[in-house]
């Protein structure tokens, strides 16, 4: 009797492919946002975003206003921001509009986060 000098890697190879289906089709179920046509902006490399906290804004092609997934009007948007604004270490404010909306009304928005003293805002693109 001789023993075995090679670990059989065929099964773990098997596994690994399984798992990597599996990703890819989870994946982008992961990423349930409101449906918007976003502005473009020219393709550049990004900065890792590593353990940011991001609350996500939302403006539709109507001019609904969006916390996350919920619809909320200006006033209640108003709330929440300030909400958030007493919080120590607030998230970034991630401003998702959509391309066809009249500027003033992604403006209106910027002016709410502003006024609620949050500096940290990322504006939304699609890359080209």
């Amino acid at each position: 009797m001789t023993a075995v000098s090679e670990i059989n890697v065929t099964p773990l190879i098997d596994l690994a492919f399984s798992l990597l289906i599996i990703f890819m089709i989870t994946t982008p179920l992961l990423e349930q946002t409101i449906p918007l046509e976003l502005p473009v902006e020219s393709q550049r490399p990004q900065v890792s975003r590593e353990s940011i906290e991001f609350q996500v804004v939302s403006i539709d092609r109507s001019g609904q206003v969006f916390w996350g997934k919920d619809p909320v009007s200006l006033p209640k948007l108003n709330d929440l921001l300030a909400n958030l604004a007493t919080q120590p270490n607030p998230p970034v404010i991630s401003l998702r509009a959509d391309r066809t909306l009249r500027y003033q009304q992604v403006v209106e928005v910027i002016d709410l986060i502003k006024d609620n003293k949050l500096s940290r805002l990322n504006l939304d693109t699609q890359v080209k």
